[in-house]
């Protein structure tokens, strides 16, 4: 006989409850990566190129009544050096993801947790492309995403009231 007690199955049939948040795929949706002042560019980069960051999410559910969906990160990343444009990458990744979980909490989780997830990957691919770019390797620092994207549709929201 064991000392230990085992958690009761949440289910009639004795399987454990489904995770709450699983992660189905995720892939590269786009990738673009452009150097329009090549190779004048490589005869001024002395130094890491300044960084202008831009981040966006889309969500979309997958099938009408299931809980499937694909939510996608698009990272835009524009680099100057001496006001010249170095490189544009622009990277959408996705993943794909089944919530089994209250209805009330899905917006959290699609909208935060899951992009968190997404992130370290993306964040290793624009390390990757900016380096065979033949650039110094852009390790983008750990960033909060739901706060740029809320700040970042905050602005959109002020500037389409500001034009009414």
């Amino acid at each position: 006989m064991s000392d230990t007690a085992s958690p009761a199955p949440a289910n009639g049939n004795g399987a454990p409850p489904p995770p709450p948040l699983v992660i189905e795929i995720q892939y590269v949706k786009d990738l673009s990566f452009e150097v329009p002042n090549g190779p004048q560019i490589f005869a001024i980069l002395r130094e890491q190129p300044q960084l202008d960051l831009d981040v966006d999410l889309e969500v979309k559910q997958l099938q009408e009544n299931a809980n499937v969906f694909e939510v996608a990160l698009i990272l835009r990343v524009e680099t100057k050096a001496q006001d010249m444009v170095c490189y544009i990458l622009e990277l959408t990744y996705c993943g794909v993801f089944t919530l089994n979980l209250p209805p009330e909490h899905a917006q959290q989780v699609l909208g935060v947790d899951c992009p968190r997830l997404l992130f370290p990957y993306a964040r290793s691919i624009i390390s990757e492309v900016s380096a065979q770019g033949a650039f110094p390797a852009l390790m983008l620092p750990p960033i909060d995403i739901a706060q740029l994207i809320h700040a970042k549709r905050m602005r959109q929201q002020a500037q389409a009231s500001g034009e009414a």
